[in-house]
C-alpha cells in the first residue's frame, strides 16, 4: 500500500484525530504537542498528576476549549474552535461530563431529563427509549425526585442521563468517580459498562486511580505536564513503564538501589544493566525452603481484606511484599524468591 495512502486510510476510518494540539497557560504550556488517534468503540483513559493538563484536554475535544495550535476532527469533521468560529460552545455527536456539573435544584429528575429531550413533554415522559435510558442509568426510581434530595452517586448518573438524552457517540468523563463512596462507585462504574454495549459508545475517561483504568481501558494516555509520556496498552503500561513517573501512578514498587541490588545478586538470573530497577510489590514469591531464595525478617504485616502488604527487612533495606499468605507475624524470618522477567528496567 502506497504510504500516503495508508495513512489517510489509517486517519478515515478514525472516530477521532486529536492533531499536535498546544495551549500556553499563565505559566507556560498547559498542553504541548499532545496527538492520538480513537478508533470506534476505543475506551481510552487518560492518567497523570493535578495540573497535567487531563481536564483542559478533554474540554478541547469536545469544543467547550480551543487551542492555540493544532486541531481536533472527530468523524471526518474538525471540532470548530471557540468563541470565534461558533457561537455555542460544543460539537454534536460529543458529550462532556465535567467534575463540577451541576443539576437545577427546582426541578424533578424527569422534568431535567425532559428538556433535554426533542420530544414534546407528553410523549418524551413515555417514550420507551427514555424509559430504557433510565432503567440502563438505574435512575428510574428517581424520577419523581427533586434534584436537591438527591445523593452524590445518583446526581451523576442523572447528569450521566442527561447527556445521553443527545445520542453522543463520543462520551467524555471527567473524573466521574471521584467524591462517591464505594457503593455508588460501583454502580456508576456498572451503568458506563452497561450504556457503553447497549448504545455502542465510544468513551474517553480521565481517573486518578489506577484501578479505575487499568482493569477498563484499551489504551492509556499518560500525561505529565501538558505532554505525553507514554501511550499503551494497560499491561505495558505496568508491565513497561517509560519511567519512574508512570509506574508510580499505577501501583506501588520497590527502588532498588546499590545495597539492595547486591542482596538480590544472591537470587539465579537477576542482572544489573545500568538502568534504574523496580519491582512491583506482588512480584516477590515467599517460598517454604531457602534454596534459591534470600532471608528477609518481618517489620509490619497490614491486613486489606483480600492480601496483605507486608515491610520485609532485607539487609539493611526496608522492602514492600504484597501476598494472600497471612501467617506472617511481625519478627517472622521469610524466604522470597524473585523471576529476573519481572524486574522493571527505566
Amino acid at each position: 500500500m502506497n504510504p500516503i495512502f495508508g495513512a489517510y486510510f489509517f486517519n478515515y476510518m478514525s472516530l477521532l484525530i486529536v492533531s499536535d494540539i498546544s495551549k500556553k497557560g499563565a505559566n507556560g504550556f498547559v498542553l504541548q504537542g499532545i496527538g492520538f488517534t480513537q478508533q470506534p468503540l476505543q475506551k481510552i483513559a487518560i492518567a497523570g498528576e493535578t495540573g497535567s493538563g487531563k481536564s483542559t484536554l478533554l474540554k478541547i475535544i469536545a469544543g467547550l476549549a480551543s487551542p492555540d495550535e493544532g486541531s481536533v476532527w472527530f468523524e471526518n469533521e474538525r471540532v470548530k474552535k471557540v468563541p470565534d468560529e461558533k457561537l455555542i460552545p460544543g460539537h454534536k455527536g460529543i458529550a462532556y461530563l465535567s467534575q463540577q456539573f451541576e443539576l437545577p435544584n427546582n426541578l424533578t429528575v424527569e422534568q431535567v431529563l425532559i428538556y433535554n429531550n426533542t420530544l414534546p413533554d407528553s410523549e418524551a415522559a413515555t417514550d420507551a427509549a427514555t424509559i430504557a435510558l433510565y432503567d440502563m442509568c438505574r435512575i428510574g426510581h428517581l424520577v419523581h425526585r427533586r434534584t436537591d434530595q438527591l445523593s452524590g452517586g445518583e446526581k451523576q448518573r442523572v447528569a450521566l442521563a442527561r447527556l445521553l438524552v443527545s445520542s453522543p457517540r463520543l462520551l467524555l468523563l471527567d473524573e466521574p468517580f471521584s467524591n462517591l463512596d464505594l457503593i455508588h462507585k460501583t454502580i456508576l462504574k456498572s451503568v458506563i459498562k452497561s450504556i457503553g454495549e447497549r448504545l455502542q459508545l465510544t468513551y474517553i475517561l480521565v481517573s486518578h486511580d489506577p484501578l479505575d483504568t487499568l482493569s477498563w481501558a484499551d489504551e492509556i494516555l499518560v500525561m505529565k505536564d501538558g505532554k505525553i509520556m507514554q501511550q499503551a496498552t494497560p499491561q505495558n503500561i505496568y508491565r513497561q513503564p517509560a519511567n519512574e513517573y508512570v509506574a508510580g501512578l499505577f501501583g506501588m514498587y520497590n527502588e532498588v538501589n546499590l545495597s539492595l541490588a547486591e542482596v538480590l545478586l544472591q537470587l539465579p538470573g537477576i542482572r544489573i544493566n545500568g538502568k534504574n530497577m523496580l519491582i512491583r510489590p506482588e512480584d516477590f514469591k515467599i517460598s517454604t525452603q531457602a534454596h534459591n531464595s534470600i532471608k528477609g525478617i518481618v517489620k509490619q504485616v497490614f491486613y486489606f481484606g483480600n492480601y496483605y502488604e507486608m515491610e520485609v527487612l532485607l539487609g539493611d533495606n526496608t522492602i514492600h511484599v504484597k501476598t494472600i499468605e497471612g501467617s506472617m507475624t511481625k519478627g517472622d524470618a521469610v524466604f522470597l524468591t524473585l523471576s529476573p522477567e519481572v524486574i522493571i528496567y527505566v
